[in-house]
């Protein structure tokens, strides 16, 4: 309670009438921010229920700003009346992906059983909680998994590499299992096409900082090295109809 009081007065205390009565706050809040923080990617920024705070969308986080661009607020903002944590509310839609629009076709396709449920995975190569999850992922069946390498060469030097080997692979969804399970990289060969750096670009620019990062045809983002017990409530939580408030945007 203290925590959520103490949001609410600094959040009143940045507001002005100035800022109120600002014909267009957003687009001028948006030009001050990207002209002080070039590189940093706002993705959405829009007023919040209290006047004169604005949330920004900054990857996959969430922080709030005043009107004059210049002080933030980061954590949780609370609607005391409706007792909802705002703030986790938006992160939970602000984190989903636009599956449809994946490009499988850069992806290691493997299928279990039927492979009537489908998710997509950002993985490293030399990531060993990727590593982990691959080993949960075996455990599932009937289910569809699009792995798209990501290497993180700021972390794992040669993950690149090895990305770019096991796609080069003659059997690359063969060459992936055996060495996120056996430990056992493919011997080098003539570099082919890859997707490697489209891959890369393009979990940077869905937000995805970390791996391993899965995601449900939904486009609800699953963290870490889950246990396939929670893999698998996590796809049947897809089975059911979304509620009001998740189809909120």
């Amino acid at each position: 309670m203290k925590h959520a009081t103490l949001i609410l007065l600094t959040g009143l205390a940045l507001a002005s009438p100035v800022q109120a009565s600002d014909p267009d706050p957003v687009t001028r809040i948006e030009a001050t921010l990207k002209a002080a923080y070039p590189a940093t990617s706002f993705r959405d920024i829009r007023p919040t229920p209290m006047p004169g705070l604005y949330e920004v969308t900054m990857g996959r986080n969430l922080a709030y700003v005043g009107g004059d661009g210049r002080h933030f607020l980061f954590g949780h903002l609370y609607d005391m009346r409706e007792q909802r944590d705002l703030t986790a509310d938006r992160l939970e839609a602000a984190r989903r992906i636009d599956f449809a629009n994946l490009p499988l076709a850069d992806a290691i396709t493997t299928v279990r059983g039927n492979g009537s449920r489908v998710l997509a995975v950002f993985s490293d190569p030399d990531c060993p909680y990727c590593r982990k999850l691959e080993q949960e992922l075996a455990k599932l069946d009937n289910v569809t998994v699009h792995t798209f390498l990501y290497p993180l060469a700021e972390l794992h030097p040669q993950a690149r590499s090895r990305a770019i080997a096991v796609w080069c692979a003659p059997d690359r969804a063969a060459a992936w299992q055996v060495l996120m399970l056996e430990g056992k990289a493919p011997p080098p060969a003539a570099e082919c096409a890859h997707p490697i750096d489209r891959n890369i670009a393009l979990a940077r620019n869905l937000g995805v900082e970390g791996t391993p990062a899965l995601f449900d045809v939904r486009g609800r983002h699953l963290a870490g090295a889950a246990p396939a017990r929670r893999i698998e409530d996590f796809l049947g939580e897809g089975d059911r109809k979304p509620t009001a408030e998740e189809k909120r945007p």
